[in-house]
């Protein structure tokens, strides 16, 4: 089955770019477009893409809390990709924080905005981690949460958190730790579930919020 993916873009020259490099590609179909925030959340419910790859700066409601919305009321909601002209724009960050799972730049290369589509779709890595880095270091609370004391994670699933944050795939991970990969899904499944974070990205803006990974 293919990786489905709505577009969610006031600028139609935009959508049309994204269209025309997934639509390339067969494993992924764009099975529908938006120009607002506002209108996500009933198509998200009649076409239940897998993807839905929505800018962060729009006239009447915009990325972050459109991405609030869906979170909020869609029972089995997509993975939410922000498309965005600035890498260090604090609504990418407040976007991340409300529960998006990766940010992509416009101005990416096609190779780039396919590989995006399909990372976020497996939930398996974090985009640009030194991006999210820098963005957590300029806006984020960081030291709110004790260094995540509360969460009680064994000497193990803290380091796998470590590398999360450093944006390492499972399979990275497994190599770093010289473990199956089997053994590190096991890890991230306890970390999402001790921070109560819906996914990998959430589970690394806790950690820097908490002040327990340092941005820099």
């Amino acid at each position: 089955m293919p990786v489905t993916v709505l577009l969610v873009d006031d600028e139609p020259l935009v959508r049309a770019g994204l269209r025309a490099v997934l639509e390339a590609q067969p494993d992924i179909e764009v099975v529908g477009e938006a120009a607002d925030g506002a209108a996500v959340i009933p198509l998200v419910r009649q076409l239940r893409p897998d993807v839905v790859a929505m800018d962060v700066r729009m006239p009447l409601l915009d990325g972050i809390e459109a991405t609030r919305a869906v979170l909020r009321t869609v029972a089995e909601p997509p993975k939410i990709l922000v498309v965005t002209t600035f890498e260090d724009d604090e609504y990418v960050y407040e976007a991340l924080r409300a529960g998006a799972d990766g940010f992509l730049l416009k101005r990416a290369r096609p190779a780039e905005i396919v590989h995006a589509v399909r990372l976020v779709a497996e939930g398996e890595s974090l985009l640009f981690p030194a991006s999210v880095r820098q963005l957590a270091a300029r806006y984020g609370e960081g030291g709110g949460r004790d260094g995540l004391e509360w969460a009680r994670l064994t000497g193990r699933e803290a380091e796998v958190l470590r590398l999360m944050a450093q944006g390492l795939s499972n399979a990275e991970i497994a190599g770093r730790l010289f473990v199956g990969t089997e053994t590190v899904k096991s890890h991230v499944g306890a970390v999402l579930a001790k921070l109560g974070a819906r996914d990998r990205t959430q589970a690394v803006i806790a950690a820097y919020e908490s002040g327990f990974v340092a941005p820099r």
